[in-house]
């Protein structure tokens, strides 16, 4: 029988076998499972400002995963070769929570604080970050996810409690260009509020030559986040051709600089 997906606003209607539009949900015998499951495509350590971070615990470095599949689709995905794979064309190697709880406690020496789920999009893999969040904070490790934020409200909500920091991306505050890249912003929105109740909370803004990069649409996403809470942590980050937008040139540093002036009108902490 035909199961709708819960995670996201997509709803995914699936028939028994279908994969979702994240390519990492599926339809099993009538009930939706995760098909990335401890499946990881990318570990390593990073410093946290990488994320980026820059005020939850800086200085310190994380234990960074990434498994395959994103639910959105964006031209410029700087991770394209994961975020827009499937299980067939991504070489994975297994981690269970426990297993990944462990290594990321053997790299306490290292200055590490706890797991990072990054790279792709995590909560399309929501069962594997609850199960390794929950196990994560039993053993005294943060918890740091770097997302999209679409997400539907209830199982965001269920999740929070065991995440100690986020870095939201609000790739714009323009509903036509969420819609192209199959999101919305009202959604992206609900969960930097929601979010921002529980957890530390940094916000970022991928900034992309004739796309999101108008005076105006940045006023506005800075006083509506300041209206949030002013102290968030909001970074402005340049555009490199990628993917399917290497016909775009980088955004210039005079651009980047100039839209920083306008958001710190609202906001007291900006990064560029």
């Amino acid at each position: 029988m035909k199961t709708v997906c819960s995670i996201c606003p997509h709803q995914c209607d699936l028939t028994p076998g279908q994969t979702g539009f994240c390519r990492a949900r599926q339809n099993i015998d009538g009930v939706i499972r995760s098909i990335n499951y401890g499946k990881i495509t990318s570990i390593a350590l990073d410093p946290i400002e990488k994320k980026p971070l820059d005020c939850f615990f800086p200085g310190s470095r994380i234990l960074s995963v990434g498994s395959f599949g994103c639910n959105l689709r964006c031209p410029f995905c700087q991770n394209y070769e994961i975020s827009m794979a499937d299980g067939q064309s991504s070489y994975t190697t297994f981690y269970s929570p426990e297993k990944l709880v462990e290594t990321a406690l053997n790299k306490r020496s290292d200055g590490n604080i706890g797991i990072a789920f990054t790279y792709n999009e995590p909560l399309i893999g929501y069962e594997y970050v609850t199960d390794t969040s929950r196990l994560a904070k039993k053993s005294g490790l943060e918890t740091v996810l770097v997302t999209n934020g679409y997400i539907n409200e209830a199982p965001f909500l269920a999740l929070l409690p065991s995440i100690s920091a986020l870095n939201i991306d609000l790739k714009s505050f323009s509903k036509s260009f969420y819609s192209r890249i199959a999101g919305d912003p009202e959604t992206v929105k609900k969960s930097i509020e929601l979010a921002s109740m529980s957890s530390h909370v940094e916000v970022t803004t991928l900034i992309i030559p004739g796309e999101n990069d108008s005076e105006e649409e940045m006023r506005a996403l800075s006083r509506w986040l300041a209206g949030v809470d002013p102290d968030i942590p909001y970074h402005i980050t340049r555009f490199y051709p990628r993917y399917k937008m290497t016909d775009r040139s980088r955004t210039s540093e005079d651009l980047i600089e100039k839209l920083a002036d306008i958001a710190s009108e609202s906001l007291k902490r900006v990064f560029v």
